[in-house]
């Protein structure tokens, strides 16, 4: 495929780069039309390595933020730079190297062909190169996939919180911006946005590089932030597209199984504590009661999972660039 007829962008955030920055710039295929460097404010000299390699390759434009503003906010420069210059497809690729551009071809053809509308990375389909991957990453990848999947409704996907990426500028363009997470939950508040949009997103096959590159993602920045905003997404979800954006057999699902696994929770728990205090059986009625509210709320539940787990969008909004 003749991939220098659309303009495609890679945008490429840069904190603390500068032992990578370079083999990253120079592996980036000759038919991308834009090459978007946002150096957001790193320390090093992220920013004058870039500058010197935008003498030579009139491709790079460098962006320099005057303060930090996380991942998030350097991709948000990035993107409105990315559709200033009228690109067809924006691709994320980060600075430190982990990425391969060797994949891109890969990751836009489900793009250009209009079959998905964004197209990420999928690092647990390839066994050999899933081995090598550090095994505190591992695990923590797996748990998190598994939360996010639920928190942003794209259940068909894996990996969800890989960040090499590519969009059609058109599903981008209506992105708010200004609302996308500018930490490192910049990609779980994508898939949520791009979720009530309904766009397809489609998974692609590649391995991780894990090279001696430190990451500045924390664990204890993980297990304190992320449940949190997950909670918040899968809530802000659930209500927009259940009772806002629509009404459906979900919805009643929905109103009528959490106030009986409420009830039923409630109500069993506190009689349960009145009779152990009475130091008495209790009733058979008081005890069947809040055990088939709980039944059968958890069934009712588990029909709004089901239909839930088959709503991801699957048809792209985008048409095939020609």
């Amino acid at each position: 495929m003749n991939f220098t007829r659309y303009k495609i962008a890679v945008v490429i955030p840069a904190y603390r780069t500068e032992k990578e920055i370079q083999t990253v710039l120079g592996g980036v295929p000759g038919f991308i039309r834009h090459i978007i460097v946002v150096d957001d404010a790193s320390p090093d000299s992220s920013a004058d390595l870039v500058a010197a390699a935008a003498k030579r390759d009139k491709r790079i434009t460098l962006i320099r933020h005057a303060k930090n503003q996380g991942v998030g906010g350097a991709m948000a420069t990035g993107f409105r730079k990315a559709l200033e210059l009228k690109s067809d497809i924006v691709i994320k690729v980060d600075g430190d190297g982990q990425m391969d551009p060797g994949y891109i071809p890969a990751l836009i053809a489900p793009l250009i062909a209009g079959e998905a509308d964004y197209a990420k990375g999928n690092r647990f389909r390839n066994f050999p190169a899933l081995q090598k991957m550090p095994f505190i990453r591992r695990l923590g990848n797996l748990g998190l996939s598994f939360l996010t999947k639920a928190a942003t409704g794209y259940w068909n996907i894996f990996d969800p919180t890989n960040g090499y990426f590519a969009i059609r500028a058109e599903i981008l363009a209506q992105l708010p911006m200004d609302k996308l997470d500018k930490g490192y939950f910049f990609e779980t508040s994508m898939l949520s946005r791009l979720y009530l949009l309904g766009a397809c997103v489609q998974d692609v096959t590649m391995p991780a590089r894990y090279g001696g590159e430190t990451s500045n993602l924390s664990i204890r920045r993980v297990l304190f932030e992320f449940p949190f905003k997950l909670t918040r997404t899968l809530l802000r979800r659930v209500v927009l597209k259940y009772f806002i954006f629509d009404f459906s057999m979900t919805s009643i699902y929905l109103l009528t199984g959490i106030p009986l696994l409420l009830f039923g929770l409630i109500f069993g728990i506190t009689k349960w504590i009145h009779y152990a205090r009475l130091g008495i059986p209790a009733p058979t009625g008081t005890v069947i009661l809040p055990t088939l509210s709980v039944i059968l709320a958890i069934q009712i539940l588990l029909s709004a999972v089901e239909i839930d787990l088959n709503a991801a969008p699957r048809k792209a909004l985008s048409k095939p660039l020609v």
